[in-house]
């Protein structure tokens, strides 16, 4: 199931343990016969497929499985938090996230496709729903898309007429070019035909030779902030702050706001900075890259003009 674009002994060994943190879920004994399948929910989404995790997991939780008619290969699934948890920063999950990919990659652990579970009775596609989509599109990169399976959940808890509505609004709105790209939209219904239909489709794919953020950290040996989805969440965290502090000053003019909900407030203020203070390259970085695309860029120009 080898990419054809990269053999697996081209891939770098990832240099990037300076990022672990106690308690980090690392999987060992991967295997280069392993598929790999991760799965990235909304918040409410749900059950993972292929177990009962609850979808409010705050850790990378992996689990083993084999298919009936593969006996020989095992399917490894990766059960990601969803962005804009309650007790988990978005700077953290996807510090949580890069680090599961990128060691799984850097062992040459094949990856079969991916997962996005959305819940149908969400009624809009507005905050923490769309954020979980705009960090899935950075995380995959487009060349990945046609890999990837939009599972929609929780069918009981919505009408046909409604669920058969907010499913043409995703595939019409929201889902439309990962579609275009090669993505397939699936109902994912409480039963295990509908899991193994979702798992037989991404098996009967050509494997994707990585997500994007798996060669930025690995091959070209980019820490997380200078990553695409580094780069995206911190532009959302910026307008999340922008946001929040014009809030907190609606809050200090008004002479009705308790002390607690000012608190709260400024609370919010202090922990989005922070993320983005996490999520800042550092100077050395940024002096490094300018210099090196200086150098590139002489390099270039003398190689095509050396008439002397």
């Amino acid at each position: 199931m080898e990419s054809p674009n990269k053999t697996s002994g081209q891939r770098r060994t990832w240099k990037g343990k300076s990022i672990l943190k106690k308690g980090d879920t690392i999987m060992k004994g991967g295997k280069d016969t392993d598929v790999v399948i991760p799965q990235l929910q909304t918040v409410a989404a749900g059950p993972s497929i292929g177990h009962d995790l609850k979808s409010h997991t705050q850790v990378i939780a992996h689990f083993i499985i084999t298919h009936p008619k593969y006996p020989e290969r095992r399917l490894i699934f990766v059960d990601t938090p969803g962005f804009d948890d309650t007790y988990i920063d978005d700077s953290e999950i996807l510090r949580r996230i890069a680090v599961w990919l990128a060691k799984s990659y850097s062992d040459h652990m094949k990856l079969a496709g991916v997962i996005y579970l959305h819940e149908i009775s969400q009624p809009r596609m507005m905050g923490a729903p769309r954020r979980n989509l705009e960090m899935f599109r950075e995380l995959c990169g487009e060349d990945a898309v046609k890999n990837v399976v939009l599972g929609t959940t929780k069918w009981d808890d919505v009408t046909p007429e409604i669920g058969n509505k907010r499913e043409e609004q995703l595939r019409e709105k929201y889902w439309g070019h990962m579609l275009t790209l090669g993505s397939k939209m699936s109902r994912v219904e409480n039963n295990k035909e509908a899991v193994w239909k979702v798992i037989d489709h991404i098996l009967n794919n050509q494997p994707v030779d990585a997500l994007v953020i798996q060669e930025e950290l690995v091959d070209h040996r980019r820490i997380i902030p200078e990553t695409a989805a580094g780069r995206a969440l911190r532009a959302t965290l910026q307008e999340l702050l922008e946001t929040q502090e014009k809030a907190t000053a609606q809050l200090k003019a008004t002479d009705k706001t308790s002390r607690q909900m000012l608190e709260e407030s400024k609370n919010k203020i202090r922990s989005i900075s922070q993320q983005i203070g996490a999520l800042k390259i550092p100077l050395s970085r940024r002096i490094t890259a300018f210099f090196s695309k200086k150098y590139v860029s002489k390099s270039s120009f003398l190689q095509a003009n050396s008439t002397y």
